[in-house]
């Protein structure tokens, strides 16, 4: 068996791609340009791809190809309609993430709330040395305790994310397309009416699409926290700045971009500078622990295909 990894870099150091080693003969490359998928595929019966985009273009002279898998939960970046008919299978990695982006999240949150970033500039450039002062107190900020929490999308990563935002004292609302018994499920300009924080972990398609755009952003209060560990494409990127800009938000993170890496023509590139605002680059998903069973979540994947059975397939 022939498995070919095309962008082993983006799983970062530290991990071992033993697990998937052991199955076949493994071709790995660091990185790949889109005009080199079509030749170093062509004899491949695995594909592994984790940001390679693999469409009808670069798959059709694929002969041998069986199985593409990802080390993502997203799969957008598969035409995963062509891949069907094709009778190439496609599988995901789910649940593999959920501690870390949900980590990652409240993070943000908890420093935008209490403007860690502001503090620590404070100290860090001797203004609070040479202010004489025993303590400072601006920005002002205030207990998450009794404040709403807007969640939406709610998989096992919104989940986490409200367990935890309840035990800070929280009243969670989420939006979501099917009813669900254990949650106050609201509809999404509700949602960005009520909240006090919101946070994205939806997948992106045709209806999550722009999900937050300029008109939401007017229902939202004016100091409201978003934090998008989603995809970038969730939100209408320019609306979000403008948003900033214009003091309408309380602040903004976000660990995803409609381009990655983040281009200096994004407008999201003209706020990274602003104390209300913390960018990080596609990071969330990346503890050590998770990625590394995210490798080992991808081996079972191949073994089950080639045993005949169906395991994480979103084809």
């Amino acid at each position: 068996m022939k498995i070919t990894i095309l962008d082993a870099n983006t799983l970062g150091e530290g991990i071992t791609l033993k697990p998937i080693e052991e199955i076949g003969i493994c071709d790995i490359y660091q990185s790949t340009q889109p005009c080199e998928v079509e030749e170093r595929i062509k004899e491949s019966d695995v594909v592994i791809v984790n940001k390679v985009k693999l469409n009808e273009q670069n798959l059709k002279d694929a002969h041998n190809l069986k199985l593409i898998c990802l080390f993502a939960t997203g799969y957008d970046n598969v035409d995963v309609s062509y891949c069907k008919n094709r009778g190439i299978a496609v599988c995901n990695v789910e649940g593999y993430s959920t501690h870390s982006v949900s980590l990652v999240t409240l993070s943000m949150v908890l420093s935008l709330s209490c403007h860690l970033r502001q503090y620590n500039d404070f100290v860090r450039d001797i203004s609070y040395t040479s202010s004489g002062v025993a303590n400072r107190l601006t920005p002002m900020y205030r207990e998450l305790c009794g404040k709403t929490w807007g969640i939406i999308g709610y998989g096992n990563i919104g989940r986490q994310v409200g367990e935890v935002a309840k035990a800070l004292g929280c009243n969670v609302i989420v939006y979501k397309r099917t009813p669900c018994k254990d949650c106050n499920v609201v509809d999404i300009d509700n949602l960005c009416k009520q909240s006090d924080i919101i946070t994205i972990h939806t997948p992106l398609n045709d209806g999550t699409y722009h999900l937050i755009d300029k008109r939401r952003l007017s229902l939202m209060k004016k100091d409201v926290i978003i934090v998008n560990t989603a995809r970038g494409l969730v939100t209408d990127e320019k609306a979000v700045a403008d948003a900033v800009k214009e003091n309408r938000i309380g602040a903004f993170g976000t660990d995803v971009y409609s381009i990655e890496p983040i281009s200096e023509e994004n407008p999201i590139f003209e706020i990274k500078d602003y104390p209300n605002v913390i960018l990080t680059p596609h990071m969330a998903w990346g503890a050590l622990e998770s990625r590394q069973r995210c490798i080992n979540e991808v081996s079972e994947n191949i073994k089950a295909c080639f045993n005949g059975q169906k395991r994480n397939r979103v084809d």
